[in-house]
């Protein structure tokens, strides 16, 4: 069985995470997505070819990607090369105290380049990517022209 983790499941969006994908056959060619929609429901999207190892594993962190979104070995790739679907349009979190953006990561049997909806993964997970810690205080900041926010720790 397929099993796909991401950990820690929760952390700040600065934070590196570790993504791996157990249970697959030794070298299997198999692509790995990870897909958000931002607050206005613009979907962005990155995806990466790998061969499982001896064992069945894929690690990005530890196998270099054949293709895809990047190539090589890029812990984090997945998370850093998303584009969005619509050209021009760019990955912002307006709305960074309230709530997380929530990454799908995937596991697709192949080279997969584009899924539609009868493209059933072997195996998904979320991550939640939050951009401000808990017990954090936003302070407003309105200073002549200067406009900004001051997050103090607790």
């Amino acid at each position: 069985m397929v099993e796909m983790t991401v950990r820690p499941q929760s952390s700040l969006a600065d934070r590196p995470v570790q993504v791996q994908v157990r249970g697959l056959s030794p070298s299997q060619l198999v692509t790995l997505r990870a897909s958000l929609k931002d607050e206005q429901g613009e979907c962005f999207q990155a995806r990466a070819f790998f061969r499982a190892d001896g064992v069945g594993e894929v690690d990005p962190g530890r196998h270099a990607a054949l293709g895809g979104s990047y190539s090589g070995v890029w812990p984090m790739g997945l998370f850093w090369f998303l584009q969005p679907d619509t050209l021009f349009r760019r990955l912002v979190k307006r709305d960074v105290a309230g709530s997380p953006f929530i990454v799908h990561l995937e596991v697709f049997d192949g080279l997969c380049l584009v899924t539609g909806p009868q493209d059933q993964p072997l195996a998904s997970c979320q991550a939640e990517r939050w951009y401000v810690g808990p017990g954090m205080q936003r302070v407003p900041i309105r200073e002549g022209r200067v406009r900004g926010a001051l997050f103090l720790p607790p």
